[in-house]
């Protein structure tokens, strides 16, 4: 799942609604491979979404995300202007480090074409302007030059994509129409540098991988949602998601669990429960976010707990949202057996994709 998506957000900004025609999500039309790496310009809504856990040469922990998100705005289709805005490229990359107290944090947005900002259809291959995603060879290679930060990173492959729901349409909600098409790849293999106020160092880790694209994702009953990917320490994965109702409890929710031989469970809504357990306060917005956890999944309970507190993202420059997404480590039975990523969206006020 993922993305604290509000590109819909800039819609309205961009261009007056038009009625645009988008892609449906078919139940009866599985994720393939190779051509599912790329993008699918006639659904809303797509994201590339990378995250994970760094080491420094000196042995420092941090945590890095970096997402490329693609939305298709609500115009009409035979508008004659090479100035309409057919696809919006969105990019956020952020570092999540102890020492500073708070994340290192940039992102772009851009209408595409020109060469300046694309997404392509046959495989992994997202830019905007030198910032960069790109899949060969089943390995992912990234290039970020922020703000007073930068990351030059490979993500190797050590596992097959992991079909998130029924072989890969994940629903959200009560509705048969709040899908979505949703796979990860866990365990991934970093190398690379980063470099932070000008200053590089070589870092190695373990990577999340998630793409999802759809059309209706989130209901106009629905606030927002909570989202784990934990890499667990035998090789098995763990995704876990709730959509939260208005009144802030559970509209609906899923996940995967996938055991180092390649099992996979798929997770009902009865199977996921999220529980609260510490909430911290932005000093910049004010908002509360449950930064710790219980996620019980099937017969199974995890509790989450971040690498710093201070994980709050404001894009509010491209997509309009202020979100809490953070390295977490998971716990099972008091000892540490996972380390991941959490995603909190719609605390700050109700998320709107449209």
């Amino acid at each position: 799942m993922r993305g604290v998506l509000l590109a819909a957000l800039l819609f309205a900004a961009v261009a007056p609604a038009g009625g645009a025609e988008y892609a449906e999500v078919r139940t009866d039309q599985a994720i393939t491979f190779p051509r599912d790496y790329g993008s699918h310009p006639t659904f809303r809504t797509e994201w590339w979404y990378v995250t994970g856990w760094l080491t420094t040469a000196s042995g420092e922990p941090l945590g890095f995300q970096i997402t490329f998100f693609r939305t298709k705005p609500d115009i009409e289709p035979d508008n004659p202007s090479a100035f309409a805005p057919r696809q919006l490229l969105i990019a956020h990359c952020a570092i999540s480090d102890p020492k500073r107290g708070r994340l290192w944090q940039d992102q772009r947005i851009r209408r595409a074409g020109l060469g300046l900002a694309d997404a392509v259809e046959d495989d992994t291959h997202v830019w905007i302007d030198d910032w960069t995603l790109q899949r060969q060879n089943g390995v992912y290679t990234t290039h970020i030059a922020a703000e007073g930060f930068a990351l030059e990173l490979n993500l190797a492959d050590t596992q097959a994509p992991m079909l998130n729901g029924r072989s890969g349409v994940s629903r959200k909600g009560p509705s048969p129409q709040s899908n979505s098409y949703y796979y990860s790849v866990p365990h991934m293999k970093v190398s690379g540098s980063i470099a932070r106020n000008g200053t590089p160092t070589t870092v190695t880790g373990e990577a999340w991988f998630d793409h999802e694209w759809s059309s209706d994702y989130l209901d106009d009953q629905s606030s927002g949602w909570d989202w784990i990917g934990i890499n667990l320490a035998d090789g098995s994965a763990l995704m876990a998601f709730r959509m939260r109702g208005l009144d802030g409890g559970t509209r609906w929710a899923g996940g995967s669990l996938r055991s180092p031989d390649g099992t996979l469970q798929t997770l009902d809504p009865a199977q996921v429960s999220f529980a609260a357990q510490r909430q911290w306060q932005s000093p910049r917005t004010g908002t509360r976010y449950p930064v710790e956890w219980k996620v019980s999944v099937g017969s199974r309970q995890f509790e989450l707990e971040p690498l710093m507190d201070d994980q709050e993202n404001d894009t509010r420059l491209s997509t309009g949202a202020i979100y809490w997404e953070g390295a977490v480590r998971a716990y099972e039975h008091g000892q540490q057996d996972g380390i991941g990523y959490l995603e909190l969206t719609g605390y700050g006020e109700r998320l709107h994709l449209r």
